[in-house]
């Protein structure tokens, strides 16, 4: 049955699609909000929230290994917005130009005194990155929460911004391929929530056959096996949108059809984040088991006819 949002069509949870289990992830298997990179040269990247930001690596995606701290000195210069707490979360991997990029906020929970930054590496290792500086910040005045960046770059070399959580929701932003940071003052709205605490973030968006495509979270994290996260998707044939999902409803007024969600002994799979690994298109995610860990999820996508995707 096709992994949709049973609320599409009426349905029950118990008459809802059967989602797939992680697949197979041996090793270092921790992640919260983890991001992932393939090396030009063969291998993996992983990035993921922790004080310093959290790096593994992995030769086959399968077996993971710590590999230390992006910056195991500490950094300073976001310590006005973490508090004591030092988590830097949700970082952002890419290859760019020849070098790692990393997108990452630092924020407070329950707070939307929150900044976005931007770090660069020439190999990616734990104590090569050098921080590049603030892109992006939001304070209690400003209706939205600058974290959970994911760059996007389209076919035609643009390169945007996407970020955001509860408040108003899912915020875009232009950037400077020349440099990373902003283009212009403008702040493009592409999606928001209503219920359920207005809780939608963690974007992340992949292009795909003339379709950008919205990946995100709704519901809660955080909170172990009681979690109710889970990955969401629409979609656009613009990067500033409008989004919508499966069933035509607009993103900005709620919509997004489900393609994973807590099933067996998977709590609050969630925070979304998509590459192309050759073929195969990889989700990346993090979920709970039923003692309240945290762990690395891993799963393919399929695609319908019509150009929406299923985990599998």
């Amino acid at each position: 049955m096709l992994a949709v949002s049973a609320s599409v069509y009426g349905l029950t949870r118990a008459d809802a699609a059967t989602y797939p289990n992680p697949g197979v992830v041996t090793g270092s298997t921790f992640a919260h909000d983890p991001t992932m990179v393939k090396k030009p040269a063969g291998g993996y990247i992983m990035a993921y929230t922790s004080p310093g930001i959290g790096l593994k690596t992995s030769a086959d995606r399968t077996r993971f290994a710590d590999a230390g701290k992006a910056f195991p000195n500490g950094t300073p210069w976001a310590d006005a917005y973490t508090a004591s707490d030092k988590n830097l979360w949700a970082p952002d991997i890419s290859y760019q130009g020849g070098k790692y990029l990393m997108y990452y906020s630092a924020s407070t929970f329950g707070s939307n005194r929150s900044a976005i930054f931007l770090a660069g590496s020439p190999t990616g290792a734990a104590g090569t990155w050098s921080n590049y500086g603030k892109i992006i910040e939001s304070t209690t005045s400003s209706g939205f929460n600058a974290i959970d960046p994911n760059l996007t770059v389209t076919p035609s070399g643009e390169w945007w911004l996407s970020f955001g959580s509860f408040w108003s929701g899912i915020k875009m932003i232009k950037l400077n391929p020349s440099t990373g940071k902003r283009a212009d003052n403008t702040v493009h709205h592409i999606a928001e929530r209503f219920v359920n605490s207005k809780s939608i973030e963690a974007p992340h968006i992949y292009y795909r056959n003339g379709y950008y495509y919205l990946f995100t979270a709704f519901d809660l994290c955080c909170k172990g096996a009681s979690s109710t996260y889970r990955t969401m998707v629409a979609r656009s044939t613009s990067i500033t949108g409008p989004y919508k999902d499966r069933a035509g409803t607009l993103a900005t007024a709620g919509g997004g059809t489900e393609i994973l969600a807590s099933h067996d002994a998977v709590y609050g799979p969630g925070h979304p984040a998509v590459f192309k690994d050759g073929s195969q298109d990889v989700l990346v995610y993090h979920y709970y088991t039923a003692a309240g860990d945290a762990k690395l999820g891993i799963n393919l996508l399929s695609w319908s006819s019509s150009g929406w995707p299923t985990v599998y």
